[in-house]
């Protein structure tokens, strides 16, 4: 009930926006500005074609009303832009916990769905399962196999419909896409079109704060999460919250471009200025601290006590209101001037309105030590 009022809300919002030419919600100051209409059916008499992520030409039927999202991500993107109560079900993976995905929070009766198949990045769709929840359409972003895609579609007679989160970038176009994608589908066309828009809005408020900064310090990613948790060595050179943040990222600098899981003994040789801690593998860092605290008494981020902790953002694929709220956290770390008027727990909570019409930062931060926080070791 709760996000289909937001969902009406911006409706209203977003036609009023239209009649006074005025700024958008983002640019209004609103924090909490989900979508556009609730319900599902498309305005036209008559069926229609969509080409889906993968390329594919999908018939879509004139009015639905009733949807699964299947596979690792498609109900998170889901939930940005439509009415969870239109859902026929979801999949087991999302009716065992709420941990870490605040999409999956924002569903008030998620473990009383209906179980439309197991759900998880290795587990193939249960057609069956699907068939008898009857949606009138299945989005999908368990697999970039166009054949199985397509199967899936023959054994339920159900358009299936892919998405996906592209290359994995902070603002992607295939992120932008699926979203689109999803509001023509359901009938929240303003709503994905105002999400796009506050995406693009976040990605030069970032920008802009820190394009003109002349020194910045050098900083390092650690402990970063990559099909499970890790210790300091686990990083990446083209982090895209570093990326965009304009931050000086010594695994870049060094010519490394991608995850690795680098030799300790070269990131003495970096010895970069700021360290941010991946919350998921902070109990791996505590341990290895134990064991040779003498490393890390050698870096200076350790000795000067510029060690940060970040909130997890991949569980299922990524939560982007989480890795937008990391990349303010870490622009205040990185540039307190320049990020002066932010509260990082503050702006989580507005994120997570806007993209779910809920606060859920007490609840992440919960789950993670206590949430965003400078990172002490051996007390």
């Amino acid at each position: 009930m709760r996000k289909t009022i937001a969902l009406l809300l911006t409706a209203v919002l977003a036609l009023s926006l239209c009649a006074c030419g005025g700024p958008s919600p983002a640019q209004a100051g609103g924090s909490s500005a989900p979508a556009a209409q609730s319900g599902g059916a498309d305005s036209s008499a008559s069926d229609y074609e969509v080409t889906d992520l993968l390329g594919r030409s999908v018939r879509i039927p004139a009015e639905t009303s009733g949807y699964a999202c299947i596979g690792p991500g498609a109900l998170r993107l889901y939930c940005y832009i439509a009415d969870d109560a239109q859902l026929v079900g979801v999949e087991e993976i999302e009716r065992s916990g709420q941990d870490g995905r605040p999409y999956a929070m924002s569903i008030p009766d998620a473990a009383q769905q209906p179980l439309i198949g197991p759900g998880g990045p290795a587990n193939a769709p249960d057609a069956e399962l699907l068939f008898a929840a009857g949606p009138d359409v299945i989005f999908t972003c368990y697999t970039a196999d166009v054949s199985a895609v397509d199967e899936l579609q023959a054994k339920t007679g159900i358009p299936v419909v892919a998405l996906s989160y592209g290359a994995g970038r902070l603002f992607d176009q295939s992120v932008y896409d699926s979203l689109s994608l999803i509001g023509r589908i359901t009938g929240n066309e303003a709503r994905a079109a105002v999400v796009v828009d506050y995406f693009e809005e976040i990605k030069n408020d970032l920008t802009a704060r820190t394009a003109g900064v002349a020194e910045k310090p050098s900083v390092y990613l650690g402990c970063q999460s990559s099909r499970g948790s890790h210790g300091i060595e686990s990083t990446t050179g083209d982090y895209a919250i570093f990326d965009t943040l304009n931050a000086v990222n010594v695994v870049k600098e060094a010519g490394i471009s991608g995850y690795a899981m680098l030799d300790k003994e070269k990131l003495l040789e970096m010895d970069p200025e700021v360290i941010v801690i991946d919350a998921g593998g902070l109990s791996l860092l505590q341990e290895d601290y134990d064991a040779d605290p003498e490393f890390y008494k050698a870096l200076s981020a350790f000795k000067d006590g510029r060690v940060y902790l970040q909130m997890p953002f991949n569980y299922y694929t990524t939560n982007l209101e989480i890795a937008l709220a990391d990349a303010y956290y870490i622009g205040s770390v990185l540039y307190p001037e320049q990020f002066a008027d932010v509260d990082p727990a503050e702006k989580f909570d507005e994120l997570s309105a806007f993209f779910l019409g809920i606060d859920c930062y007490e609840r992440i931060a919960a789950q993670y030590y206590g949430g965003f926080q400078r990172v002490v070791l051996g007390g």
